[in-house]
């Protein structure tokens, strides 16, 4: 077995230890995810956020797992193909979505801005699939609040519309021209 495979085993292994203990559904109840809505799970890892996301959006609803380890994409799909889920899409990437602009009302990004190699490109991209008014809804326990909120809202592109818990959810600007 390669070290990915069996580093990608052991962090799955370690998701699910963590929510067996910390439900991923508690968490999503603080993003306001309807019936309906579109999702980008953005760096989904083992896919810990896709069935109780499911639940949340309902068969009009839409899920996108991007990730750029192929074994996500992976994982993602037995889970959608063992609970017959017809509204996930996988998609490798470490940036780009090749989802159309405006076509997402929720980005999941946890765990995964700190280790972001290029977190500007990437909040751009947030920005142009996201609808106006759209939630990028983050969580990342490598970061402390206040480095959390400068690096989204330091773009420009974010404003911080609501601290929970554990998530921080921030609403898509819209362009000087539109507010």
């Amino acid at each position: 077995m390669d070290s990915n495979k069996l580093h990608f085993k052991m962090m799955t292994f370690s998701f699910k230890l963590r929510d067996f203990f910390s439900p991923r559904r508690n968490i999503l109840k603080e993003v306001g995810i309807k019936l309906g809505d579109h999702v980008l799970d953005y760096g989904c890892g083992p896919g810990s956020y896709i069935l109780p996301t499911a639940e949340l959006v309902g068969k009009s609803g839409k899920i996108y797992a991007l990730d750029m380890n192929p074994l996500a994409a992976q994982a993602v799909q037995k889970i959608s193909s063992k609970k017959g889920l017809t509204n996930v899409e996988t998609i490798t990437s470490d940036c780009k979505t090749g989802l159309p602009s405006e076509s997402i009302d929720v980005v999941l990004l946890y765990d995964t801005f700190h280790a972001l190699s290029d977190p500007n490109s990437v909040l751009k991209e947030l920005y142009r699939v996201l609808k106006p008014g759209g939630i990028l809804s983050l969580s990342d326990h490598h970061m402390n609040e206040e480095e959390i909120i400068s690096k989204i809202t330091s773009s420009g592109l974010f404003k911080l519309s609501k601290k929970g818990e554990k998530v921080y959810n921030f609403q898509k600007k819209l362009s000087e021209k539109k507010e």
